[in-house]
């Protein structure tokens, strides 16, 4: 079986959302859009996902659940998918990974990983 059958690329741009935001309560929204490219040469669906959140006080959380926001996207050869949702942290810098849960056309099952990747308010002049 060829090694490039199943294979998912996910990419990440990131935002602080300072309108949702209260840095002097330690609250700090961030939003995400998530790009997943199918590169592979079969067609599969994302399941679920399961995220690690770490702030930078080394607080971890980790969240599972079935899809992304409330769909199960299925990507053929070429196809992509976008997407944007956001998570909360105490502390103004922090990362995030994880994997993707995804099922192949032929019932093969397999993980698509999210890099990890940064957190943080940019930086502001004074």
């Amino acid at each position: 079986m060829p090694s490039n059958q199943y294979d998912i690329k996910v990419e990440v741009e990131t935002q602080y959302i300072p309108e949702q935001s209260i840095p002097e309560r330690d609250h700090f929204v961030f939003a995400y859009t998530i790009t997943i490219r199918n590169d592979g040469n079969a067609a599969a669906r994302l399941l679920s996902r399961h995220w690690i959140i770490t702030d930078a006080n080394n607080k971890v959380q980790e969240v599972k659940g079935d899809g992304v926001v409330g769909e199960q996207p299925h990507l053929k050869p070429g196809e992509r998918f976008r997407y944007t949702s956001g998570t909360m942290l105490d502390t103004p810098v922090g990362s995030m990974r994880g994997s993707y849960q995804m099922i192949a056309d032929d019932g093969m099952k397999f993980d698509a990983e999210i890099p990890m990747f940064t957190l943080s308010i940019p930086r502001t002049l004074h």
